[in-house]
């Protein structure tokens, strides 16, 4: 009996488990994230009613982020500016297309001695799968999955169907807010709107 045999017998077996247990390429290789997207149709601009005005004491928060730690508001007080983007659900087109183009501006809010918070309602494996998918964002992604909506709602940007608002609050480094820009959820802010606001802070 030829001794190889066993071994290439053994060798062909084990080929063919891998074929059979391994996965194959991920999803993130194969297809781009506009295909993955759930594309709910047009929703109601606004559907929610502000907590907050200009020249209030921003609500606190504490919230897990994608790096694991907890965020709280509270930590960039007397430090930084603070931008927070409210938006309604990972895996949908306006959301996927708003966050990516801050990447673009990361010079312009360290310039204005700021700091972005993405935060929306989804728990973190969603965020993190979402957030891999669109290439990775240079600002602390937080999940204010649980108590559900607790920021939102803080806010006054909670939707009666669970989710956010596509909401803007500029905070000064004392706490305050000094702007809010609730937008219609149907469309992306315009990055302009963020410069001019953190420039009025200056």
């Amino acid at each position: 009996m030829n001794p190889s045999k066993p071994l290439m017998q053994m060798m062909a077996c084990a080929a063919m488990l891998l074929a059979v247990v391994a996965p194959g390429p991920c999803i993130a290789q194969n297809q781009s994230i506009t295909t993955m997207i759930y594309d709910p149709g047009p929703l109601k601009p606004v559907d929610s009613v502000l907590k907050v005005k200009v020249g209030d004491p921003a609500p606190p928060f504490s919230l897990p982020s994608l790096t694991g730690e907890i965020i709280s508001l509270a930590q960039y007080r007397g430090t930084r500016n603070v931008v927070i983007s409210f938006v309604p659900a990972a895996w949908t087109p306006v959301c996927s297309d708003q966050w990516p183009g801050y990447n673009i501006a990361g010079d312009i809010f360290k310039q204005h001695d700021a700091i972005l918070l993405g935060i929306t309602v989804d728990n973190l494996p969603t965020l993190y799968a979402w957030t891999r998918q669109m290439g990775g964002l240079w600002f602390p992604v937080l999940s204010d999955f649980w108590p559900h909506g607790g920021a939102a709602q803080r806010f006054g940007v909670l939707r009666t169907d669970g989710t956010a608002e596509r909401a803007l609050f500029i905070i000064d480094k004392a706490g305050i807010i000094r702007n809010i820009m609730v937008s219609d959820i149907n469309r992306r802010p315009d990055l302009k709107d963020i410069v001019d606001a953190l420039q009025a802070i200056q």
